[in-house]
């Protein structure tokens, strides 16, 4: 990356950070809290969400919102809940069932700070939660668009989106895949959340079709582009700075385009994802700088 880029990233990663600080501050303001005896579901709910991260979706709704004049609120409600699911997702990922990890985001994952039981329920109230905020007429006047919303995580959470990519992630372990197959399953898997992010935003806007299909094009390619360097990270990346164990996929037989094509052409292929994201964007012409840089910093981060 030339030096423009650098100067790129040092700017989005402010701006993620300061963006990162209102979303939390948003999931205080609409997660649950109380006593009695469901206390320990809705602290696990809070200490799933209210733990840091760079907030990368969330960020992808809010600067979308934005290209398409939406209001602050209704676009930071739906950030939420674009949060929330990807948190009940992360709480689920972790159990001893699926990826058996111990650490997320620099603590421990959910189900070893309280127990199993209680994350599986935490990740089932958020799930529901999310659908929740995109239904209430805070997030939208027009119901019509709130249906939108909800519609549209439907599908990129669901049985043909996230769910079916975290199947086919457990299908495939130790045997060895095709490029198409490692494609589609990070597609699924990580990519759909990323791309209805940015959706998202388009959708609250009701943006025209043209304008939506470009963001979808965006949102399809920086997806692909961040879970190629998060493969990239689990072998190269640094456990203290990354919040969470490394080395975790090649040790559990995880199918990855790293494993399949090699780190160098990874790397070049999540580059260029990077560069064609940054084209669907330009009929948007300055106004869509946030997005650009959004897209640069996806393969230039080192956590």
């Amino acid at each position: 990356m030339n030096h423009a880029s650098t100067h790129q990233t040092t700017d989005i990663t402010q701006v993620l950070g300061e963006n990162a600080s209102r979303v939390e501050a948003m999931l205080d303001r609409l997660l649950p809290d109380g006593g009695g005896p469901e206390k320990p579901l809705l602290d696990a709910m809070r200490y799933a969400c209210l733990n840091g991260g760079k907030r990368l979706r969330p960020y992808l709704t809010v600067a979308t919102a934005r290209l398409f004049g939406v209001s602050e609120e209704q676009a930071f409600r739906a950030a939420a809940a674009v949060e929330m699911l990807h948190c009940y997702s992360l709480v689920h990922d972790d159990l001893p069932a699926m990826d058996d990890d111990e650490l997320r985001r620099g603590r421990p994952t959910c189900h070893i700070a309280f127990d199993e039981a209680t994350a599986i329920l935490a990740g089932d109230a958020l799930l529901t939660l999310a659908f929740d905020i995109l239904a209430d007429p805070a997030t939208h006047d027009d119901a019509a668009v709130r249906i939108e919303l909800v519609r549209g995580l439907t599908e990129a959470a669901g049985a043909h989106g996230m769910v079916a990519g975290q199947m086919i992630d457990l299908a495939v372990e130790h045997r060895q895949v095709d490029v198409a197959t490692v494609e589609r399953l990070q597609a699924l898997k990580t990519g759909a959340l990323i791309t209805y992010s940015a959706e998202a935003g388009a959708i609250l806007g009701e943006a025209d079709p043209d304008a939506r299909e470009s963001i979808l094009a965006y949102g399809r390619d920086v997806g692909f582009a961040f879970q190629i360097v998060d493969d990239l990270l689990d072998e190269e990346g640094d456990e203290a700075a990354m919040g969470k164990a490394v080395g975790k996929d090649a040790a559990a037989g995880k199918a990855t385009l790293v494993g399949v094509l090699g780190k160098d052409a990874a790397r070049q292929k999540a580059d260029r994802l990077a560069e064609r994201a940054v084209e669907s964007l330009e009929a948007f012409g300055d106004s869509a700088g946030a997005l650009r840089d959004v897209a640069r910093f996806v393969v230039t981060r080192r956590t």
